[in-house]
């Protein structure tokens, strides 16, 4: 007889079990919709293999997932003919969670008031939500086309047993799971039928895959029928179909446990066909920003599961999409490497893009206050887009909203472009890494005063679209910290009159100059300013100040940050009394070190560190003793 290995859970899911048995959740229920939808996704997994491999489904080409009372030994089961697992993948699969971000996950549900099980169900680690109700979980489990039957058996603890049984008959299929669950004493509620029948109409309706319970009550011969609809529910009209069951699709096919913010039902009819079931949740999913970027759409064919991972599908600055998307034209035993440069792929991807961002400018028009709670969940991502796709560049920005200088209201390009000033030729923004920031730096005190609106772009996405995007429909966008301002000429001076204002500085720039000489490309006087004494900008050809932070913090630059040029208000009292300095031989190392203060200063207030804190320190001290006395 083979032995029993006894394993340690992963740490984060003991912690997540602990979590789990000690549960507060008022719905614990949902641990039957969690174990059904893992065995609807087993017999999804098994049917896409058996594409390629016919002989795995030979003995039993029906899917089912059956449920199982046994009120004497107090057991409920859940048993499915799907794919099936063997030792690595228990171990793999029920022992450790192999995601990133669990961390954040578990801290999100530590902290949780209600230890809320969407976020369970969002993370994907839905089986152990068994732990609530049981005691002690049993996994028996083969896998298609292997001939070995594994036994998983925990309690919730620290750890968990494996062992291979020579028993090949404890499966009602040669392949599959069955999970049995010995109840704990307050969850004898759900051994009885009529309960179990209730839940899975309620959360497991739509499930393509045929659902039965049987608690040995039934007549012998007696047949047991399916307790869902079994049919998929994309086929069926839209009259036919609630809101109560789009929402449980979209919890079963997303993996979210919100409600859906748009729901996009619709068939294409034409050259090639296909049905579209997609949702965009109406919160951001916890893999949103993970790198891989992938999307979550399922690729079926005609009513067959292909893949859930189909980057050729959906762009990555729309994957935030759940839902489904099945074709009539592909082929079934279509593989990876077909997927990849498949025209019929690619004009789905095309008219669904489409699609989307039609609906999306719909919203935006129709229901604002909507558009923007979905705005501010998904819009970095969206952004992305006009960054990757030059041909959706000009409807991306359609529908962008952005936080501006004069109001705390989002607004959008157009609405940014009919308050322009008369005079305005340019969609003036200004990229960093915060808000608050952006607001109060010094190179937006010329624009402010005058009443001109600012972008202000705190996402770091802006950084790379701003750089690749010149215009917005004949409007050229102009960073307010690169190059020359044009403040002028709202103003109506004359360059005479600038000239003869600013000669008294002079002196002072070319001392500026010599003195920064290694620190800044240049010195010059600024329209810019009104309240500070300096700022930094960027040379007009130079990379955006933003990006190439952006790009130095992940080790993707090859060079220094370049120079920047300091900008002086001849009109501040510190640089007209530094001014008249510049007259006096002995004043001048004095001014020296002023200029390094100034310099390091601006640095600051640009939001970097100065380049010595401690000597920076050390001179503002003395400075302020000086000033004393």
């Amino acid at each position: 007889m083979p032995k029993s290995e006894k394993l340690e859970f992963q740490t984060e899911v003991s912690q997540l079990l602990k979590l789990m048995i000690n549960s507060v959740y008022s719905e614990k229920e949902v641990f039957i919709r969690e174990l059904v939808s893992n065995a609807s996704d087993a017999c999804d997994k098994l049917r896409y293999l058996s594409n390629t491999k016919e002989k795995l489904l030979k003995d039993d080409p029906n899917f089912s997932v059956s449920i199982n009372i046994d009120k004497k030994s107090n057991l409920i089961s859940i048993s499915d003919n799907g794919v099936g697992m063997n030792k690595k993948d228990l171990i793999s699969n029920l022992g450790t969670i192999a995601r990133s971000g669990t961390a954040h996950f578990l801290k999100e549900l530590s902290e949780s008031k209600t230890k809320d099980l969407s976020l369970i169900g969002q993370f994907g680690v839905g089986f152990y939500s068994a732990f609530m109700v049981a005691s002690q979980t049993k996994v028996v489990t083969r896998k298609a086309g292997e001939n070995k039957v594994w036994i998983w058996v925990s309690d919730g603890e620290s750890n968990f047993t494996i062992e291979e049984s020579e028993n090949l008959d404890l499966l009602p299929s040669n392949r599959g799971t069955t999970i049995e669950l010995t109840l704990i004493k307050e969850a004898k509620e759900y051994l009885e039928k009529s309960r179990i029948e209730s839940i899975i109409r309620k959360y497991s309706d739509h499930i393509s895959i045929p659902i039965f319970i049987t608690d040995g009550s039934e007549k012998k011969d007696e047949k047991p029928e399916s307790v869902n609809s079994a049919s998929a529910i994309w086929t069926r009209p839209k009259n036919k179909i609630t809101e109560d069951q789009y929402k449980e699709f979209y919890n079963h096919v997303g993996q979210m446990f919100d409600d859906p913010w748009m729901t996009s039902h619709y068939k294409a009819e034409g050259k090639i066909e296909y049905t579209v079931l997609n949702f965009i949740p109406s919160s951001k999913p916890f893999d949103l920003y993970e790198p891989a970027r992938e999307n979550r759409l399922k690729l079926y064919v005609k009513r067959v599961f292909i893949t859930d991972n189909c980057p050729e599908l959906v762009p990555p600055y729309l994957r935030f999409i759940r839902g489904v998307i099945d074709s009539e034209d592909l082929p079934l035993n279509i593989s990876r490497e077909m997927l990849q440069n498949n025209p019929v792929v690619a004009k789905i991807r095309s008219s669904l893009v489409k699609r989307t961002l039609s609906d999306l400018k719909k919203k935006l028009s129709k229901d604002r206050k909507s558009f923007e709670s979905f705005w501010l969940n998904f819009g970095p991502v969206l952004k992305e887009g006009i960054y990757e796709d030059f041909e959706k560049k000009e409807s991306l920005l359609e529908i962008s909203l952005f936080k501006n200088s004069k109001s705390k209201e989002l607004i959008s390009l157009d609405e940014y472009v009919e308050g322009m000033d008369k005079k305005q030729k340019d969609i003036y923004f200004m990229t960093g890494d915060s808000y608050e920031n952006i607001l109060n730096n010094p190179s937006l005190e010329g624009y402010k005063s005058r009443g001109i609106n600012v972008l202000i772009l705190d996402d770091p996405v802006d950084s790379f679209w701003t750089s690749s995007t010149p215009f917005y429909k004949e409007k050229s966008f102009k960073s307010v910290t690169k190059g020359l301002d044009d403040l002028d000429s709202f103003d109506g001076k004359k360059e005479k009159d600038d000239k003869k204002e600013n000669k008294s500085i002079d002196p002072l720039v070319v001392l500026l100059k010599e003195q920064l000489k290694d620190k800044v490309k240049d010195v010059r006087i600024s329209s810019r300013l009104t309240d500070s004494a300096v700022c930094l900008v960027g040379d007009d050809n130079a990379m955006d100040p933003q990006l190439e932070k952006i790009l130095q913090q992940h080790n993707q630059l090859n060079q220094e940050l370049s120079l920047k040029i300091l900008e002086i208000n001849s009109d501040h009292k510190l640089i007209k009394k530094l001014a008249k300095m510049c007259t006096k031989k002995d004043e001048i190392i004095k001014i020296s070190k002023i200029a390094t203060m100034l310099y390091e200063q601006s640095k600051i207030l640009d939001g970097e560190k100065p380049t010595d804190p401690a000597l920076f320190s050390k001179s503002l001290i003395d400075t302020i003793y000086l000033s004393l006395d």
